[in-house]
């Protein structure tokens, strides 16, 4: 015997021995056991009983072979001929094929995804070789333009979409075929579409007709092209952009999870796999898509409805597909995670069920044990669904009604005993029905919980907002909100989180994603109350930009800050895979936003302190810069071509270049160049190489700090170049040094001690800090320095006094004085470091200060710094204490480390006078104004 059939005798098959006794006399020459089974099969199966028959010297050939073998000859015996000899031989494979897979299936030899992927191969080429069939009768009469001999075997502009199981490669034993068919209007003319258009359409009708219609010789596959886009009104081939159009303006959830399991099987497959990609962002969406679980247990609901589905679990006539436990709720489950998630993971885009599964468990989307649990049961599903359709090829998934009906189909499955088999099965559906009715409607109803008249009166008014006015999202809202009142009345104050809620829900413009979003996940309520409660001004942004909440469900958020490059690499990540400029930059700006509220809810949790933040905001800045910088230089080369000479480099100042940002900071900026001698750039628009560089700088400016439909990353303030405003925005390295050394003022070379590389070309950058390094150097033993840095500080004080005891930037002694005095031990002593920290101690080390004069400094330093970027947090700008909430007291408290407003305000006046007193001390006079 072959491995074949020695694996095939190993099947638990059981059977009645007179029902399969003519099979038996048939094969009497084969081994007894191999008797047995092909006698069992006929006995269960009056179909296969009749393939059996009819293909006895096929099935005798192909029992000694692999059953691999058997179907690569079958299939490849599949060649283009006539429309008559096709349609037969189609008809032919369609019989020996089902009795092989069969016969695999039943023995165990295969398991269930490679009979399924069996059968899917099948209609693969039977839809290829009936669509290149009609293709070539409509090219052979001159009907389609433009196409010769031999392009139907390519599509000729057509393709062919393999959509549900087929597109999985999960056909089951009986399945139908769903096709999509479209043409690719742009191979063609404006005054030819329309004969292509025709052409297309009649080379669709006569390839389904050949698959599904039945004659003497049986059928191909019953085939279903009602799945296109409002196929009640549009024809069965129709243009890619009518398509497209269509899914962009009236594409519903249903339609979006038909297109995760679709792939081009036919046809042009390079076209096929251009419209998916073009399709992308309709299926996966780009925030969390929590909208589609109530799309699709409402879906769910109107097939019980209309298949009469309802009630209870019971075995007699239970539908395996639709019915309660059955297959298309695992799918159904399965699909909808992906939607939900699939448009931010990439990972998750499985087109099989068991392989969705499997990723989403591995993204930690589903507990790891209900995956298995769903996998096993889906595998096992499909057997019953097989064993139901292999009876009489129907395609069916009820179950029988009668006790006879069971005993056969326990016997197909191998089972002796009926009993059994149905309390197994009966268990299945339920651990099914349970696991997905959680997701889809959990039933832990909470009851509406009892408000005072203030609260009802702000409750009552939530009806009125924009976020409420579609019906779909009161009703979302509407099932949620006891269980959000509940939480809000849950938190330290719940007066004043009613009324941050009032706030929030107030700006919000759309509520239906963000509602489904919390309902979905009750916990990210009290994120959102802890935020409101403590920090409104990061209420009003999220209010306005709620998709960053996808990222607190993305499974990391709370995890630590990622390791150097990993960061940059996560934007490229997400910046590759969009083709268009614009929408790179808007992939940007949701990429910050998600960062940026990252490490503000990091703060307002504790879990880092302000000196952690304030590097952290720095290093997203640089990622930022890093990442797009490319960008805009790719961008600009494309229309003016590459920078002449050694390109440019982008530096840091200000804060940016100390590496210490805070959560509103803007970035300050200069850009370098070095034409090297090249007069011009050599592209299609070419520019001299000032006014290239300096567009290329404003190109930059705008990539940043323009608003797109994704708001803006960052102000931008190009205000310390040379000259200030009057200046070139983009100054060349010969300019920049000679301006350095011959012509800046003190104020710019202490700017200069903080001025840190970003991006731009490497030899560059390094030049550029080499020259900063030895112009610190030269400018160290100027006279002037004290003297200066006196007056501007006069003049700061002046400009900027101070407002209120809580104002930790303005004023003698805070931060802008502190930082100023370390600047300027920093020039001193041309040290090449930028941190206020290290360039006080650079004064100490030089002998400008003592060590208790130092510590003076950095105390009031650390202190005012954590007082500044805690109230940027919480908002723009705070200089009042009773201006503040509990939560946001609390908040500075923890980060100051202080006991009450009061004694912040009284340490923050002590440390600020000691400050003052020291810089006093190292500074002459101011000159008379």
């Amino acid at each position: 015997m072959t491995d074949f059939t020695r694996r095939l005798t190993r099947s638990p098959l059981a059977f009645d021995p007179e029902a399969g006794a003519d099979s038996q006399a048939r094969f009497a020459d084969l081994a007894p056991e191999l008797r047995e089974v092909l006698a069992g099969t006929a006995g269960c199966s009056p179909f296969l009983k009749g393939i059996m028959e009819r293909e006895e010297p096929w099935l005798r050939e192909a029992l000694a072979q692999s059953p691999e073998a058997a179907l690569d000859a079958e299939l490849d015996s599949l060649v283009p001929d006539t429309p008559a000899v096709t349609g037969s031989a189609l008809r032919r494979a369609k019989r020996r094929i089902a009795l092989l897979a069969a016969l695999a299936d039943l023995g165990g030899v295969w398991p269930l995804e490679t009979v399924t992927a069996a059968l899917t191969r099948l209609a693969d080429t039977a839809v290829q070789r009936a669509l290149a069939t009609h293709l070539a009768e409509e090219i052979r009469r001159g009907k389609l333009p433009g196409a010769q001999p031999g392009d139907e075997e390519t599509g000729a502009g057509m393709v062919a979409f393999a959509m549900g199981k087929m597109g999985a490669h999960e056909l089951n034993y009986s399945s139908d075929i769903d096709l999509i068919c479209l043409f690719d209007e742009t191979q063609f003319d404006d005054d030819e579409r329309h004969d292509a258009r025709q052409s297309f359409i009649r080379a669709t009708r006569k390839a389904a007709a050949m698959l599904n219609d039945h004659t003497g010789e049986g059928y191909v596959f019953r085939t279903d092209l009602r799945l296109r886009p409002d196929a009640s009104v549009t024809p069965v081939c129709m243009s890619m952009d009518a398509a497209e159009r269509y899914y962009e303006s009236l594409g519903r959830t249903w339609e979006r999870a038909v297109w995760i399991k679709a792939r081009p099987c036919a046809g042009d497959l390079v076209a096929g796999a251009q419209f998916l990609d073009t399709l992308r962002p309709f299926v996966w969406r780009r925030h969390l898509d929590y909208a589609a679980i109530q799309d699709a247990h409402d879906m769910r609901l109107r097939i019980r409805e209309h298949k009469g589905l309802g009630g209870a679990l019971v075995l007699e006539g239970h539908n395996m597909k639709l019915g309660r436990g059955g297959i298309r709720e695992i799918e159904f489950f399965t699909q909808t995670r992906q939607l939900i998630s699939g448009g931010r993971d990439p990972d998750l885009r499985h087109r099989d069920t068991v392989g969705g599964l499997a990723a989403l468990a591995q993204k930690d989307w589903v507990p790891d044990s209900t995956a298995k649990t769903l996998t096993e049961h889906y595998r096992a599903h499909r057997e019953v669904e097989h064993r139901l359709q292999m009876i009489n090829d129907a395609q069916t998934q009820l179950l029988p009604t009668s006790p006879e009906g069971f005993d056969r189909l326990a016997r197909f499955m191998g089972e002796g005993d009926t009993e059994i088999w149905r309390r197994d099965l009966l268990d299945r559906l339920n651990a099914v029905a349970g696991l997905t009715e959680d997701f889809f409607a959990p039933s832990d109803a909470i009851a509406m919980p009892t408000l005072s008249d203030q609260q009802r009166s702000i409750v009552r008014g939530w009806r009125a907002y924009p976020s409420l006015r579609s019906q779909r999202a009161q009703d979302i809202f509407t099932r949620f909100q006891p269980d959000l009142l509940s939480r809000l009345l849950a938190a330290p104050l719940p007066d004043d989180a009613i009324v941050a809620f009032d706030r929030f829900l107030s700006g919000l413009p759309a509520g239906v994603q963000v509602f489904s979003l919390f309902e979905a996940n009750p916990t990210l309520v009290d994120l959102l109350i802890d935020i409101l409660t403590t920090a409104p001004v990061l209420g009003e942004y999220l209010a306005r930009n709620a998709g960053v909440f996808d990222a607190v469900i993305g499974g990391d958020f709370f995890a630590a800050w990622p390791a150097p490059g990993a960061l940059i690499a996560d934007l490229d990540a997400r910046l590759v895979a969009l083709d268009d400029y614009e929408s790179r930059l808007d992939a940007a700006r949701v990429w910050h936003k998600e960062w940026h509220f990252r490490i503000g809810v990091h703060h307002l949790r504790g879990l880092i302190d302000g000196f952690e933040a304030g590097t952290q905001y720095a290093k997203l800045a640089d990622v930022v810069l890093m990442g797009l910088w490319p960008l805009v230089v790719e961008e600009f080369a494309r229309k003016h071509g590459p920078a002449p000479g050694r390109g440019a480099a982008v530096l840091g100042m200000g804060s940016l270049g100390a590496g210490r940002l805070n959560a509103g900071s803007d970035l300050d900026l200069i850009v370098i160049y070095d034409a090297a001698g090249q007069e011009s750039s050599d592209g299609p628009r070419p520019l001299a190489a000032r006014p290239y560089f300096a567009r290329l700088t404003q190109a930059l400016v705008t990539a940043v700090s323009a608003p797109m439909s994704q708001g803006r990353l960052y102000e931008v303030d190009m205000r310390l170049r040379p000259s200030g405003r009057q200046g070139p925005v983009a100054t060349s390295l010969e300019a920049f040094s000679t301006y350095q050394r011959d012509e800046a003022w003190t104020w710019e070379h202490l700017a200069l001690t903080r001025a840190r590389p970003i991006a731009g070309a490497v030899e560059l950058v390094a030049e550029i800090d080499a020259f900063r390094q030895q112009l610190l150097a030269e400018k160290s033993q100027g006279d002037s320095i004290p003297q200066d840095v006196s007056d501007m500080r006069a003049r700061l004080r002046a400009a900027k006094p101070g407002q209120g005891a809580l104002d930790a930037k303005d004023g003698a002694g805070r931060l802008q004085d502190i930082e100023l005095i370390g600047q300027m031990f920093a020039l001193q002593t041309a040290a090449t470091t930028r941190r206020p920290e290290t360039q006080i101690l650079s004064g100490r080390r030089a002998g400008r200060i003592d060590a208790a004069q130092e510590t003076t400094l950095l105390t009031a330093y650390r202190l005012l710094w954590r007082v500044q970027i805690a109230q940027r947090l919480l908002a723009d700008r705070v200089t009042d204490a009773d201006a503040m909430g509990d939560g946001a007291r609390n908040f500075v408290l923890r980060e100051t480390g202080m006991e009450s407003m009061a004694a912040l305000a009284t340490r923050l006046d002590q440390v600020t006078q000691a400050a003052a007193q020291v810089i006093d001390t190292v500074l002459p006079p101011a000159a008379a104004p």
